[in-house]
């Protein structure tokens, strides 16, 4: 796979997805090296507002995650349109979000990431992230995982990074 689509062919932009401390950062890292695909990290099209208020202990809410993600499905398609597929972390905990990711000019694949809740606040208690461990509860009541009807698939995340990098890779080709 390389990162210029072929002549005639969508580019295709593969969303790590899930929540925090499910490894979205880590594989995707692990991803864009093997691909060389441009990469986006959701987190930096955060308004500092929604970053202010996580780091505060309050949820966001759907208002505040609207700009946020067209802000990103902006990215994927300013990429796509120059014939780029790209690699993109992001929550998208709803399906009406990863809607708004799906309006990209571009095949959008998510790679749903799953974690047992206890090692999720293991991890999130380990790294230094805006994103407090009280908040993994708010996420997981969100998540609606991904529909059978959706392109993409989940994995759960507690192989190595390389390994999942794998399979991921397997499934896509």
């Amino acid at each position: 796979m390389t990162g210029r689509r072929d002549e005639g062919s969508e580019p295709l932009c593969i969303v790590v997805m899930g929540v925090c401390g499910t490894g979205k950062t880590t594989l995707a890292v692990q991803l864009a090296k093997r691909l060389g695909w441009p990469y986006a990290e959701a987190d930096d099209f955060h308004p500092q507002a929604n970053i202010d208020k996580m780091a505060s202990g309050q949820p966001l809410n759907d208002d505040d995650r609207w700009p946020w993600l067209r802000a990103l499905r902006d990215w994927i398609g300013e990429q796509a349109a120059t014939g780029h597929s790209t690699l993109v972390t992001c929550s998208a905990l709803k399906r009406a979000y990863r809607d708004v990711l799906r309006q990209a000019r571009a095949r959008v694949c998510f790679v749903e990431l799953d974690l047992d809740e206890e090692d999720l606040r293991e991890r999130m208690a380990q790294r230094d992230h805006f994103m407090p461990v009280s908040l993994l509860r708010s996420q997981l009541d969100t998540l609606e995982p991904l529909d059978a009807d959706e392109d993409g698939f989940r994995l759960l995340s507690n192989a190595s990074p390389e390994e999942l990098a794998d399979i991921v890779l397997k499934r896509l080709r």
